[in-house]
């Protein structure tokens, strides 16, 4: 009887225990996950939110005032009107020439980055594999790498501030021909293409008729990331451009900087505070959130499309 006592009491304590490090690993978990989601508000959250409310107040209000907080309307006014008379306009021309640029750069893009995915992952030829990993070591390098080399070739022939040092080598996009190479390999069935080649098709036949339209998904990625980077591209365009009329939206802003009394005490009477800067940088990021906004739903369906074979 006291044995059996004794053993629904060990028994009874064991689940306690357990009970008690179940509990403890909870509230451990409970723990953790405060701090990451606190970590990711302070570092990536707040300053959204501060950029956002920034242009609604003055800048002395920005610096001595609460740190988040609203301003008012009127102060939003007076920074746009700050920001659109700077340089006679310069922001729209700037958002002008951002979009000629990516939009432009983004058509070769896709003129060139669909086809050579397509015949690295589809087809076998010569140099196949040596091509393949040369796009894979120039899609992992930096892109400021790149840049004096490009300013190289293009002053060889010419072409350096003029639009197309800008167009051309943004349409130089390795990681574009790696992701259709990736989808074509894992999701476009061989027998389905050689069928077509059996009844007679040629390669671009095949391709145009019935590889391309399977490739919808991929394109609109490519797309995306292609139009992100071009938009957002501040060193090539630096270096290739010489006035202020060709500057992309980024340049641009690295300009409003430089013309601002609090980075630049020589740039003398200006207008631009931390409010404009921020209504500024805002701005310049619309057009690629309008892009996103768009676009979710094919970026989502080119991301997950490449899971399966067949």
């Amino acid at each position: 009887m006291t044995t059996a006592l004794d053993t629904r009491r060990c028994s009874a304590n064991t689940r306690t225990a357990g009970r008690h490090v179940t509990q403890r690993r909870t509230i451990l978990a409970r723990i953790v996950w405060i701090i990451v989601v606190a970590t990711f508000l302070l570092f990536f959250v707040v300053p959204i939110a501060w950029i956002l409310l920034a242009p609604t107040r003055s800048d002395g209000d920005i610096v001595r005032g609460a740190p988040l907080a609203f301003g008012s309307w009127h102060g939003l006014g007076a920074a746009w009107d700050h920001v659109y008379a700077f340089q006679s306009h310069a922001i729209l021309t700037w958002i002008k020439n951002s979009a000629i640029y990516s939009f432009a750069a983004l058509a070769i893009t896709l003129a060139t980055s669909i086809p050579a995915g397509y015949a690295l992952a589809m087809t076998r030829f010569r140099l196949r594999k040596l091509l393949l990993t040369l796009t894979l070591m120039v899609m992992l390098m930096p892109a400021a790498t790149l840049v004096l080399p490009l300013y190289l070739e293009m002053d060889a022939v010419g072409l350096t501030g003029s639009i197309w040092s800008v167009i051309l080598p943004f349409s130089f996009f390795p990681f574009g021909v790696y992701l259709t190479y990736t989808y074509y390999a894992a999701t476009v069935s061989d027998d389905l293409l050689e069928a077509a080649r059996i009844d007679g098709a040629n390669e671009w036949v095949v391709f145009h008729a019935i590889a391309l339209p399977l490739a919808k998904p991929v394109i609109a990625l490519v797309a995306f990331f292609n139009f992100v980077q071009n938009w957002n591209s501040f060193f090539l365009p630096y270096v290739m451009l010489p006035s202020s009329d060709q500057y992309p939206a980024q340049v641009g802003l690295g300009n409003l900087l430089t013309s601002s009394p609090l980075f630049n005490s020589a740039s003398g009477i200006s207008d631009i505070y931390r409010p404009e800067i921020a209504l500024a940088a805002l701005i310049t990021t619309v057009p690629v959130l309008v892009v996103f906004l768009f676009a979710q739903r094919a970026l989502v369906t080119g991301m997950t499309a490449g899971a399966t074979k067949g």
